[in-house]
């Protein structure tokens, strides 16, 4: 099986701090940039699996890269520059409280809370009658609180705004920059045969600005469909082929976890980590359209800090 990053451990000239996330790794460097490293790590039920993923890191980062440099003339973005197949580097912001989750279709966790009886979501109200996999009349934005741990939960606009989370202003724009960016992936899925379904966004702010910062449209942070098909499912009420990372969820699920206590991993045998890997490659090739390239993998870590301190270097 091909080498996989599961930490990272560097020390660079000007590192003011480190953060390991769930699945990144990041640096801070001079209180005024981030190098972040997709790392292979890969999380479900907010719970670290005991093994990477190969080509992981590197699938998540190129999507987000491409997804970030295409929408940069309707939103500002953090990104400064790719030095590594597996890093981006960009401005420091200061993060917002916030998930801004958009929903183009009725499904997952909100279809399971309709189900249930449920005809409010995040202060957004639903109509009676619709069906799992229904596309909304327009897309709904449904934000969730952000977690250091444990789990997200939902919040409404109104909420937001009187907690002083974010300022009545500021998320005035997070809304609108939501709103695009959700329309610049829906279009862009299209031209590749796919449904863009739903998907988060999280934003910043860097003097005064309101930009969006870590990573966009991949099958990590959203839940694709494929157009072809979809309609005649939905009318037989059957599931919808889907590109995300719903089918290590589900995975998981039929080996008997779902991230509760008292639950145990089922065994990550090499077999089923190389599976996970091709279908990541997979998802990366339908939604950017282009081949995927691995990497070299020999010496990994040291490859990822050689690029990253040319990076540093040439963006002093």
């Amino acid at each position: 099986m091909a080498t996989t990053l599961t930490k990272t451990d560097f020390t660079f000239p000007g590192q003011t701090g480190v953060y390991h996330g769930k699945v990144r790794d990041v640096y801070t460097i001079n209180d005024s940039m981030l190098v972040m490293v997709a790392t292979d790590r890969i999380s479900a039920f907010d719970v670290i699996l005991p093994k990477g993923i190969p080509y992981k890191g590197q699938v998540l980062n190129q999507i987000a890269a491409k997804f970030l440099d295409a929408t940069a003339h309707a939103v500002p973005n953090w990104k400064l520059a790719t030095p590594d197949p597996m890093v981006t580097a960009g401005r420091r912001c200061e993060g917002f409280r916030v998930e801004m989750i958009i929903r183009g279709y009725l499904t997952g966790s909100a279809w399971r809370d309709y189900a249930a009886g449920a005809r409010e979501i995040c202060g957004v109200k639903l109509p009676d009658g619709m069906r799992e996999n229904e596309r909304f009349p327009e897309p709904i934005i449904t934000p969730t609180t952000k977690a250091d741990e444990g789990h997200d939960e939902n919040i409404s606009r109104e909420e937001i705004i009187a907690r002083g989370i974010v300022s009545e202003e500021d998320y005035k724009v997070m809304e609108q920059y939501t709103r695009t960016l959700f329309e610049i992936g829906t279009r862009m899925a299209a031209e590749k045969g796919l449904i863009l379904v739903d998907t988060k966004y999280e934003f910043g702010k860097l003097e005064d600005k309101v930009i969006l910062i870590d990573e966009i449209h991949t099958p990590d942070s959203s839940r694709y469909f494929y157009a072809e098909g979809y309609q005649e499912r939905f009318e037989r009420g059957e599931a919808q082929r889907q590109l995300s990372k719903e089918f290590v969820r589900q995975w998981l699920i039929e080996n008997g976890f779902m991230g509760k206590p008292g639950q145990t991993v089922p065994e990550m045998t090499d077999e089923i980590c190389e599976s996970i890997s091709q279908r990541y490659i997979e998802l990366y090739e339908h939604i950017t359209g282009e081949k995927f390239v691995p990497a070299p993998e020999a010496d990994l870590e040291r490859r990822i800090e050689t690029n990253i301190l040319d990076c540093l270097t040439n963006l002093k």
